[in-house]
């Protein structure tokens, strides 16, 4: 069977692209809080935190010929919205972090197929991509 027929699901991709981000914010220093925290308004990918920084990140990982105007596209403005009632419900279950300063981060994943197996890489790390609306 030719390695390249076996496809992996978006799913798989999407939670490979997050441990590999999450693999270099630790590296970066980044202290890892959390990882697909779940709430009723939907998913954090990542809640990190270095030198009194709190920092939601959400984590889009796409093929190497997926990619749309550096990937922000995939955040819409609904997308945002979501991501900040989500954020708001994290602090509200953590009052000891709500002091510090917050951002929303975004991280661009490119994945790679070979026949070694499927490579990951960090294309763009996008600090601040949105404000609270």
């Amino acid at each position: 069977m030719d390695p390249l027929a076996k496809r992996i699901s978006p799913q798989q991709t999407g939670d490979a692209g997050e441990s590999w981000v999450r693999q270099y914010l630790a590296q970066q220093g980044w202290q890892i809080l959390a990882q697909r925290w779940r709430c009723r308004w939907g998913e954090l990918d990542l809640v990190a935190t270095r030198a009194d920084v709190l920092a939601f990140v959400e984590v889009k990982t796409r093929s190497r010929r997926s990619w749309d105007e550096r990937g922000l596209l995939a955040i819409s403005l609904r997308k945002q919205q979501r991501l900040i009632r989500a954020a708001q419900a994290f602090l509200s279950q953590h009052p000891h972090l709500s002091e510090w300063s917050c951002r929303f981060d975004v991280a661009l994943v490119e994945s790679q197929v070979s026949e070694e197996g499927t490579d990951y890489t960090v294309v763009d790390y996008l600090e601040g991509a949105f404000d609270l609306c």
